[in-house]
């Protein structure tokens, strides 16, 4: 990996598009994303965040669909549309956050649990991870994926440890 990192600025949405999980059934890997016939309607992250979702396991062929939960006033935050308020999911951890299924990236490291979406969620984390030198982005503001890491897996001493575990997931896909 390269000597300097400096970070985009993603937020955990980014790699929220496609989700990979354990099947409920088989145990193998399966996708949950947008449902198909609502893909090209969400443009923006919150409304994809909060489209119906189907999950999808190529192994067994299990599949299954979410719908968005309707907001009320004590649950979570809320996303405003024409139909009415929708709760727009909790991202974070290792479940999924439609099914909360296991994600399939997933592994215990330095007494935490290292977990990705996907393949480009996996690749920032390794790329951010392998850096000596890591550098905020411009403009700085909110705090980015990268920026909200824990840190056990920041720290240089940590550094063999988690690219060890990146490596290990990269070779379960």
């Amino acid at each position: 990996m390269g000597e300097r990192f400096r970070d985009p600025g993603w937020r955990l949405w980014h790699f929220a598009r496609e989700i990979l999980v354990r099947c409920p059934r088989c145990d193998g890997r399966a996708l949950v994303a947008v449902h198909p016939d609502h893909r090209e309607r969400h443009a923006h992250a919150v409304g994809w965040l909060t489209a119906p979702h189907r999950l999808t396991c190529g192994g067994c062929g299990r599949s299954a669909d979410w719908a968005p939960a309707r907001w009320e006033r004590v649950g979570g935050d809320a996303y405003f549309t024409s139909g009415g308020p929708y709760v727009v999911p909790r991202l974070g951890g290792p479940d999924d956050p439609y099914f909360g299924l296991p994600l399939w990236l997933r592994r215990p490291c330095r007494g935490g649990t290292l977990w990705a979406y996907n393949l480009a969620h996996l690749d920032a984390l390794e790329a951010y991870v392998a850096a000596p030198l890591r550098e905020r982005p411009a403009p700085a503001g909110s705090q980015t994926m990268l920026e909200r890491l824990p840190a056990w897996m920041t720290a240089a001493g940590s550094r063999e440890e988690v690219l060890a575990a990146v490596h290990a997931l990269r070779a379960s896909l």
